[in-house]
């Protein structure tokens, strides 16, 4: 199986990739396009791919516009942080819509989806036709019961507290243990590692900004340019280790920071 990743955040761009390998070690990246005018050259230079993947937010518009300007014929999947888009996302060739960050179930799903399709439709050569009230009813579920962590049950010395992930301003950890720190400033030991806490949380809200720390956008005081083309945080409250943007965040970064 080709693909065709559309996609203008490095980091989702080589998430993507990983968890396309784990689902499908045969399926082969083709190209890598970020831009509505990029994605419309490549599909009108090279073969079809068999998918594409395909962001709907792109740095010069919404990636729907492609469809005007060139003729697509590949199944698309489409990728995003928004739900809006759900209806008109099935309107063109596509076989299933995926929220942001993609779970690796998820996209193993659509792509079983879309191999049972294409089975299908080969064997009554009929035309690439989907269901879309089908699809929007199944997306609609999948809403609905999508949910990012909304509270954490912790120790507190002999006893048991849960703590509303809206009061933690960010999860550190020292290479041992993982920590949350409070607004107020109380500290929390919690019993998930940091790429389980990926998962969880809200990527609107929270942002991983190195191996070892995950802030809220509401803990980030101040930002400094540090060596090595990285950042350094100031957040609130004070933290007890330095919090420093790697450089293969800092791009990421700074687009979640100005959203």
């Amino acid at each position: 199986m080709k693909v065709l990743i559309i996609e203008d955040e490095e980091l989702a761009v080589r998430k993507l990739q990983k968890t396309l390998q784990s689902v499908d070690a045969g399926a082969e990246v083709v190209g890598i396009t970020d831009s509505i005018r990029a994605s419309v050259k490549w599909l009108q230079d090279n073969k079809a791919p068999d998918l594409i993947l395909m962001d709907i937010e792109l740095a010069d518009g919404q990636s729907f516009e492609i469809f005007d300007k060139v003729e697509v014929n590949s199944t698309v999947i489409f990728t995003t942080s928004y739900d809006e888009y759900a209806l008109k996302a099935f309107k063109v060739n596509s076989v299933d819509y995926l929220l942001k960050p993609v779970q690796k179930e998820d996209l193993e799903a659509a792509l079983d989806k879309y191999r049972k399709m294409k089975q299908l439709l080969s064997a009554t050569d009929a035309p690439a036709n989907i269901n879309v009230d089908n699809l929007v009813k199944e997306l609609q579920q999948r809403l609905q019961t999508k949910e990012f962590r909304k509270r954490f049950l912790v120790k507190q010395g002999q006893k048991l507290v849960s703590v509303e992930v809206d009061d933690i301003a960010y999860f550190y950890s020292d290479g041992r243990v993982n920590f949350f720190k409070t607004n107020d400033n109380r500290k929390f030991i919690v019993d998930y590692t940091m790429d389980e806490l990926e998962e969880m949380l809200d990527p609107a809200r929270y942002f991983r900004i190195s191996r070892s720390f995950y802030v809220s956008i509401q803990s980030v005081d101040q930002i400094h340019d540090y060596f090595g083309n990285r950042l350094l945080l100031n957040l609130l409250p004070a933290v007890d280790k330095e919090a420093i943007i790697s450089r293969e965040k800092v791009s990421d970064f700074k687009k979640w920071m100005g959203k």
